[in-house]
């Protein structure tokens, strides 16, 4: 079992674990980034609420960014959570 995700409000971060294999792998991803992706037209949308409802997708965005050999921690950008063409 792995930590609760939380929200970071010095780094305006929101810092998760991804679990891939038997390894738990630290991750962020900030406020603005979550905002523009999923919530670009609002005011004031929770960075934590936003990570939790799209989970998955933010999960396997860390996984894609280790198998292309990222280190941890993974700090996902804006490009990391882009749609994926055939998705």
């Amino acid at each position: 079992m792995h930590p609760p995700p939380y929200f970071d409000q010095g780094a305006d971060r929101v810092l998760f674990c991804v679990e891939i294999g038997d390894v738990l792998v630290d991750a962020s991803v900030g406020r603005a980034t979550l905002h523009y992706r999923y919530h670009p037209g609002a005011n004031a949308d929770d960075p934590l609420a936003t990570y939790v409802q799209h989970a998955e997708e933010i999960d396997a965005a860390v996984r894609r960014r280790m198998e292309a050999g990222a280190r941890a921690p993974v700090m996902l950008r804006d490009a990391d959570l882009t749609p994926q063409a055939g998705r």
